[in-house]
């Protein structure tokens, strides 16, 4: 098995950078009709810049309103209008879902995409696959292309305005990155891309949890307050690049396997791609059987940045061990990303740690609470 590792062709990061856009656009020979599909959110912080920015470039372009959903129905709707109106270039910009469907409308012209994502709530701007969902929000299936975006654009101050959980969501994504590619690493199983993981990927997945570590509750005050500033920028990058390039040339394990199986129950269809995979890596590192003192720095960072660690904060109030099977044997389907562990993961298991995970999490919620109720006396 050969070593593979891929990149957006581009990316580009910083303040105002939607000002930019258009001329980026230029210097990579994309131009033409342009078909911007978009979310509400990027629709009102981004029309005067992409109107500044593609009249410098002399880009033409339309917008169209994404229906919310990143599903079979949507693609199909949008590649209708993208043929309707002859575009040339796709672009995305809003949230993950907006991001991948975008993809999967480019893909199926082969038209050249660019991502332009509203906040740092997920590692889906650089990827070249997309996750595709029913009407109902239920996970379906992961479509894969043969190339990533041509453009990956992030404008940081409309980051800064975004809802703070969605920030807290990305690193989520993010904070299983290490310990996903790791393990594909010591299984020896094929990444996102089909090839065995490069020295180069591993670093970054690395790197993308010591930036959380040392980033991601001072990132999340600046959110909070709507502000840019240095650990917001790096918190960006490793939401969105570093965890981007770690995931897809690292490879994915059980947390991203069990986000897709709480999908599966409705109760939990309300919370974020990251909050679901922050959970799935606290289960995890339970089968994996990782040291205590591996899971409590994961159990204590997820708590400072508002992540859940159990299942009552992604919608389950009150488990069963039927629904952890639910859950579980989803998780454990043909195909999904739990098979890239060094041992047999079967259901039961996947069930067990599910509720073992729950019961560490609420533990560890309490005991949070007691410790700030000595320190106000």
């Amino acid at each position: 098995m050969h070593q593979v590792f891929c990149s957006p062709a581009r990316y580009v990061q910083g303040r105002d950078a939607t000002l930019n856009l258009g001329l980026e656009m230029v210097k990579l020979g994309i131009g033409g009709k342009s078909l911007i599909l978009a979310s509400p959110s990027a629709i009102k912080f981004l029309t005067a810049g992409w109107q500044e920015s593609f009249s410098k470039a002399e880009i033409d372009y339309s917008v169209e309103p994404f229906s919310g959903e990143c599903s079979r129905n949507e693609i199909a709707r949008v590649v209708k209008i993208a043929v309707d109106i002859k575009a040339e270039v796709i672009i995305g910009a809003g949230g993950g879902k907006v991001l991948d469907a975008a993809r999967a409308v480019a893909c199926e012209l082969q038209l050249p995409v660019v991502n332009c994502p509203t906040a740092a709530s997920s590692d889906a701007p650089c990827s070249a696959l997309s996750v595709v969902y029913s009407e109902k929000g239920e996970f379906e299936t992961y479509l894969f292309y043969k190339r990533n975006p041509d453009l990956v654009l992030v404008d940081t101050a409309v980051v800064a305005k975004a809802p703070p959980r969605l920030l807290s969501s990305g690193m989520g994504d993010a904070l299983a990155t290490w310990f996903e590619a790791k393990t594909v690493i010591d299984a020896r199983k094929a990444n996102q891309v089909g090839g065995a993981t490069t020295i180069s990927a591993q670093a970054l997945a690395k790197l993308c949890y010591e930036t959380l570590i040392a980033d991601g509750r001072a990132a999340l005050t600046a959110a909070e307050h709507g502000t840019v500033t240095a650990a917001l920028e790096r918190i960006v990058e490793a939401n969105t690049l570093l965890s981007g390039l770690g995931f897809e040339s690292g490879g994915l394990a059980i947390a991203h396997s069990v986000h897709n199986g709480l999908t599966a129950v409705p109760e939990t269809h309300s919370f974020m791609h990251g909050e679901k995979v922050a959970f799935g890596l606290i289960v995890q590192l339970i089968a994996e059987g990782k040291p205590q003192s591996v899971i409590d720095e994961v159990l204590d960072f997820s708590h400072s940045v508002n992540l859940p660690i159990s299942l009552p904060e992604v919608g389950l109030k009150h488990p069963s061990v039927d629904v952890a099977l639910q859950i579980a044997e989803r998780a454990v389907a043909e195909g999904e990303t739990a098979h890239n562990e060094p041992f047999v993961v079967t259901a039961p298991m996947i069930a067990d740690a599910i509720l073992a995970a729950d019961a560490i999490g609420r533990r560890h919620i309490s005991k949070s609470s007691e410790h700030k109720l000595v320190s106000v006396r």
